[in-house]
């Protein structure tokens, strides 16, 4: 199982309250910490975890977040050889978590604004190499749409999560196999404010006008498919509770990649992402609540 990902790398920032401050208001009795982030990051790790074999792009800053990224990536099995390194800061995101475990999230791209589509065309032969390549939008659009394009002339399977949600050239979908928005990003990457609010009908609506088979992620109501099979609602799995949203989408992502390079078929590969977005969002943290395989079989998982 051979797993390329195109995507960032930052540092979070994350403050729990037990509700958000309006404007002007200081809300005393937070709790802070610190922890690695960015899409392309967690979902190496995740993807790591879970047995798969993974390179990683990214472009960091030549400071000491940089360097606790390249820690981790070792510690975790990565090949990031091809990583960037320059005189940016490496991205900083700063996450702010209710009671309730919903979250806001703002970031400082820094370091990740240098990622080219030269850099991506230096990384042709891992995604060559590749079974699935997950792309995510934290990057330049234009870096990721030459990821795209290139894992596709290879001949890889490409996986896109549109987050953050932008509008999406019409270009983009030849080169997209999986695609994997959630219910806010599905009308955005499409420019289209007045698409299906439904989640069938929105998914039906994304598959027909992009090709690509979708994933719709709906949090606790679980996942819609839709491909040329048809539409397919797959529940949630069971939280023991919800502490932490934050890691979410990255540890469904991540589990949904290496179910298709297992050579599973993409129902029973959702079935898999939905109990690993269980498992992360009972744990804080990002990172620290990414499940390992063992996590999963304890869960249910018959991999």
């Amino acid at each position: 199982m051979e797993i390329a990902v195109v995507g960032s790398y930052g540092v979070g920032l994350t403050m729990f309250s037990p509700r958000m401050p309006e404007a002007g208001e200081t809300i005393s009795g937070g709790r802070f910490f610190s922890s690695h982030g960015g899409k392309g990051s967690n979902q190496a790790v995740g993807a790591a975890r879970l047995g798969a074999s993974v390179t990683l792009l990214t472009a960091v800053g030549a400071d000491g977040h940089g360097d606790a990224g390249r820690r981790l990536w070792a510690d975790e099995g990565i090949d990031a050889s091809a990583v960037k390194v320059v005189d940016d800061p490496t991205m900083v995101g700063v996450i702010l978590v209710d009671g309730a475990g919903q979250n806001r999230i703002i970031i400082a791209q820094g370091a990740l604004d240098s990622l080219s589509v030269t850099d991506v065309e230096a990384f042709r032969p891992q995604l060559a190499a590749a079974d699935v390549v997950m792309v995510s939008l934290e990057i330049p659009l234009a870096t990721a749409l030459a990821a795209l394009r290139i894992a596709s002339e290879e001949g890889a399977t490409t996986l896109l999560n549109p987050a953050p949600a932008i509008p999406l050239p019409a270009e983009t979908w030849q080169f997209v196999n999986l695609l994997t928005p959630n219910a806010t990003e599905g009308p955005v990457i499409l420019g289209d404010a007045a698409l299906p609010v439904g989640p069938a009908e929105l998914a039906a609506v994304l598959h027909q006008r992009t090709g690509a088979d979708v994933v719709l992620t709906l949090g606790e109501g679980g996942a819609v498919i839709c491909d040329r099979a048809g539409t397919l609602h797959v529940p949630a799995a069971r939280a023991a509770k919800v502490v932490d949203t934050t890691g979410a989408g990255d540890a469904f992502n991540a589990a949904l990649a290496v179910g298709i390079a297992r050579g599973l078929s993409l129902s029973d590969s959702v079935v898999a992402a939905t109990i690993a977005g269980a498992h992360t969002v009972a744990r804080p943290g990002v990172v620290e609540a990414l499940p390992r395989l063992a996590d999963l079989r304890a869960a249910g998982l018959a991999w």
